[in-house]
């Protein structure tokens, strides 16, 4: 059974940084793709960024340029570098790994923008 793990939310200022981790327990190196999701207070679950096992990248718009998504398979691992957080940030962020038309999701860890 394939278990994710996000770590590295936290509360911080508007236009601070925060980086989240995901841990795979097996070798994300047989997953199709890794994506991050999030779910803010009352709205419903929105895709942020999808990194592939060629490592393409895409990006929501309202994060391009300050989200950089990445993958370290020796590590079994992949990141989500937020960089000038706005309070329209703060939301439970999920990762997500797809292997072989299965989805695998975290437990989610809160980010909190504070303006």
């Amino acid at each position: 059974q394939v278990q994710l793990v996000e770590s590295g939310g936290g509360l911080v200022q508007a236009g601070g940084s925060l980086r989240l981790s995901c841990t795979a327990s097996g070798s994300i190196g047989s997953f199709t793709a890794m994506a991050w999701f999030r779910r803010a207070p009352g709205k419903q679950r929105e895709w942020v960024a999808t990194i592939t096992s060629a490592r393409t990248t895409v990006y929501l718009d309202s994060v391009k340029g300050r989200f950089t998504i990445s993958r370290d398979s020796a590590k079994n691992a992949v990141y989500l570098q937020m960089n000038s957080l706005k309070p329209e940030d703060t939301a439970v962020y999920y990762c997500k790994g797809v292997r072989i038309g299965v989805d695998y999701w975290g437990q989610g860890t809160q980010v909190t923008v504070s303006s």
